[in-house]
């Protein structure tokens, strides 16, 4: 992963195994809350030496504090024990996340809310100081690359699965670990049918209209800065 290194931006990485599970995550998205809450399960149930979990950020306008929450994590990913720490904000905002979000995405308390607020907000939920990390303007280098990383491998839906370098739109939030382990572990089928696809693809995006045709989207090369 060739993120900027002058920033010391520690990836969000845990395992060191052969086969490779990455998660793009809507920081506030419920369903990307879900699959976050079972990652550490997942870790023990295929062995750190078996899998390596990468985190990806997928930052959706339409989660209208999405920007803010996801430079506050990547911010933590700065500091001194940079992985841990991201991983705690990302924590306080699933285990709040209520308070980060909008009434249908339009309205609701957080209309009167600042980015000031929120990030003491965070601060003060994950006893992670983010003020000065957050304001280095050479974070959005690592911002940029977590956004076209998910574009080269036409990210869209939140969470959306890959394993080993190529999408898995059939696997979901709602999913039991056991189901992700064995993909991961090889041992389930692993062929597109596009229906079950666009059901997967409904149950965990309702608002979503068909998208029409599907095919795999392979593996692009980390697209640096």
């Amino acid at each position: 992963m060739s993120i900027p290194s002058h920033l010391n931006a520690q990836p969000l990485v845990w395992g060191h195994g052969p086969r490779t599970f990455e998660v793009f995550l809507e920081p506030t998205c419920p369903y990307s809350v879900r699959a976050f809450n079972k990652l550490d399960d997942l870790l023990d149930e295929v062995g750190a030496d078996n899998v390596t979990i990468k985190i990806r950020l997928q930052s959706q306008p339409w989660h209208l504090f999405s920007g803010v929450i996801v430079r506050c994590i990547l911010a933590a990913s700065t500091l001194p024990h940079g992985r841990e720490q991201a991983h705690k904000v990302m924590q306080a905002v699933a285990d709040h996340r209520e308070e980060f979000e909008f009434t249908d995405h339009c309205s609701g308390p957080n209309m009167n809310a600042t980015p000031q607020q929120i990030i003491e907000r965070i601060e003060r939920y994950s006893h992670v100081l983010l003020g000065a990390a957050f304001a280095r303007p050479e974070l959005q280098d690592v911002i940029k690359w977590h956004s076209k990383y998910a574009r080269q491998n036409g990210i869209h839906v939140s969470p959306t699965f890959m394993v080993n370098g190529l999408v898995q739109p059939d696997l979901g939030s709602g999913d039991d670990v056991s189901v992700w382990a064995a993909r991961i572990m090889g041992l389930a089928d692993t062929h597109w049918r596009r229906g079950s696809v666009f059901q997967r693809l409904c149950r965990d995006q309702p608002e979503l209209e068909d998208p029409g045709p599907q095919r795999p989207f392979h593996h692009a090369a980390d697209p640096g800065i």
